[in-house]
């Protein structure tokens, strides 16, 4: 029996619940999990609401039926249908291949289309899983081509999501534009307090006690898109610089793996600056 995801937002009032789960009815679907927020800063009604038993097409009519009146939008998923995802990546190797080692376990719902990076570096561990890699030198005045090409590949391949795994150049505004809603990002803990070359070294010099990582969307304002996930570990005054290097990697490579677990299983959604999950 198809599995469909329902998401939508609206301003929330009254009588929003009792709407959709009409139309649900209505479209022959029997509703197998429901989860809804009402946020108090935005006045926005959220929920996420799996579905068995109607038919995608069915479904989104019947939903569309009440979504004007609601000023509602809303999307249909096929659960079942794994989101298409394009990696970029650098030299750095952690994150790639606690994707890519997850992805062919079967524990991520994605279907990794290709790997573009700016090194070569990467290219072995990506023949290793057969992913397909391409790698461009990214230079100020070759920028603009790479982007170009990251663009072409998302609209042949028909890309749902772009994941900057320790990606190290920034996106150009339009770029960031293009893909609004739809790449995640990956940094340590340490901004804004420990920028540039070396931070898990700063840290170590500073004596921090924590250490982590943050998932969140691109946006073109350096690394403050709306946050999806984070998670720290504890580390004390023991650790060498390589060991918090260790723990740091492992964090981002956790982290940013749940965040694109959580879009690609349609249980992310945009409240302004913030993000709502439905986990």
């Amino acid at each position: 029996m198809q599995e469909l995801v329902m998401t939508l937002d609206c301003p929330d009032r009254p009588g929003i619940v009792h709407a959709l789960t009409g139309s649900i009815v209505a479209a022959r679907g029997n509703i197998t999990e429901l989860q809804q927020f009402s946020s108090p800063d935005s006045g926005r009604f959220f929920t996420r609401i799996a579905v068995e038993g109607a038919s995608l097409e069915g479904l989104r009519a019947r939903v569309a039926e009440v979504a004007d009146g609601l000023g509602a939008t809303f999307q249909v998923h096929d659960a079942s249908r794994p989101t298409r995802t394009l990696v970029l990546a650098s030299k750095a190797g952690h994150c790639v291949n606690d994707l890519l080692f997850r992805w062919r376990a079967g524990e991520l719902p994605v279907d990794i289309v290709g790997i573009m990076a700016n090194h070569e570096v990467l290219a072995s561990m990506a023949q290793f899983y057969g992913i397909p890699f391409t790698h461009r030198v990214v230079l100020p005045e070759t920028k603009a081509d790479f982007e170009a090409e990251v663009l072409r590949v998302v609209e042949e391949q028909q890309v749902e999501l772009v994941v900057l795994a320790r990606y190290m150049q920034i996106l150009s505004p339009e770029l960031c534009e293009r893909l609004a809603g739809r790449a995640i990002n990956i940094h340590h803990s340490f901004l804004p307090g420990f920028k540039g070359a070396n931070p898990y070294r700063q840290a170590h010099t500073r004596g921090v006690k924590l250490i982590g990582a943050t998932a969140h969307f691109v946006t073109s304002d350096l690394d403050e898109g709306p946050i999806i996930e984070q998670n720290v570990v504890r580390v004390d005054h023991t650790m060498s610089v390589a060991k918090l290097v260790r723990k740091g990697q492992a964090q981002e490579s956790q982290t940013l793996a749940e965040a694109v677990r959580l879009f690609a299983e349609h249980r992310v959604l945009s409240d302004g600056h913030r993000t709502v999950i439905f986990r």
